[in-house]
């Protein structure tokens, strides 16, 4: 990539960017994690309430930590992927007790924290202390390999290859690399979609290696993705079994939960996940409730 791509992805996002609360220059570290671990797998149309809520009821990871688990559960609602709910609230717990309540800034410390990865410690290392880190979500690896490597999505897990030419593309100004991942990340949720992307929009379409080849639909070897259907899953049956659990302001006895799914052997399977998953207890009495 050229400095003219670079110039005019940052000039695009200048004009372009949404307002989002966790870009505010009020956001704190904290808020930054909440926002990465929430926006994992997950619209920002949906998480926009469920993080200005979780924010007010807790807006230090002390304060979380301080809850039950039972209770990050329930304010996590119907976000989906529940275990995200107490993997933040473990790391909420880890950050009060070893880091002084202060969300750590190192890369390293970061990864330590339960449930956070290489991409949501690079995210909050960039964003969130402004440091020079490739972040690499989802749709700044579409904008590159596309831009970049000419095809239309890349390989469903990042490479080294991926990791080296990210960190070669970062601005070497200080504190211009967390704005270049940012606009990059932007001009992929916005422009260079994963499905039907906009590239009369496109900031640099007239240099884009995928654009000048035809827009191929996927690079050779690449499989086409298949939709996921959520309905009968055992997916759903969790959340089924969970918003019952959620709703309930004590331990709920089996029958309830029969009532909440037909299949029985699909339930008992799901249930089990869910107790094995720590979001839910069983309790004597054949009653199950939220992790206490």
């Amino acid at each position: 990539m050229v400095n003219g791509q670079a110039t005019a992805i940052l000039r695009w996002y200048a004009s372009h960017a949404r307002d989002l609360p966790w870009r505010r220059p009020d956001a704190g570290p904290w808020a930054v994690l909440v926002s990465e671990v929430m926006l994992q797998q997950t619209p920002v149309t949906r998480v926009l309430p469920a993080y200005e809520t979780w924010l007010a009821r807790w807006p230090t990871p002390v304060s979380l930590a301080a809850a039950a688990p039972a209770d990050a559960v329930r304010q996590w609602g119907r976000l989906g992927y529940p275990r995200r709910a107490l993997r933040l609230h473990a790391a909420a717990r880890v950050i009060a007790e070893q880091h002084a309540g202060m969300v750590p800034s190192s890369v390293a410390d970061l990864r330590a924290l339960p449930g956070v990865g290489s991409y949501t410690a690079a995210a909050v290392a960039s964003f969130a202390f402004g440091q020079s880190h490739a972040v690499l979500d989802t749709n700044v690896r579409r904008v590159l390999a596309r831009l970049v490597g000419g095809v239309a999505r890349p390989s469903p897990s990042p490479t080294a290859m991926e990791v080296r030419l990210a960190e070669s593309l970062l601005p070497g100004e200080p504190g211009l690399a967390p704005r270049w991942s940012v606009a990059v990340m932007e001009l992929g949720a916005l422009v260079c979609t994963a499905d039907r992307p906009r590239c009369d929009s496109c900031p640099v379409v007239s240099t884009c290696a995928w654009h000048q080849a035809g827009s191929p639909a996927r690079g050779a070897g690449q499989a086409p993705r298949r939709s996921q259907s959520y309905e009968g899953t055992d997916r759903q049956c969790r959340g089924r079994l969970l918003a019952v659990l959620r709703d309930a302001d004590e331990p709920v006895p089996a029958a309830r939960l029969d009532a909440a799914w037909p299949d029985a052997r699909q339930r008992t399977r799901a249930l089990a996940s869910l107790v094995a998953d720590g979001l839910a207890e069983s309790l004597p009495g054949d009653r199950y409730a939220l992790p206490r």
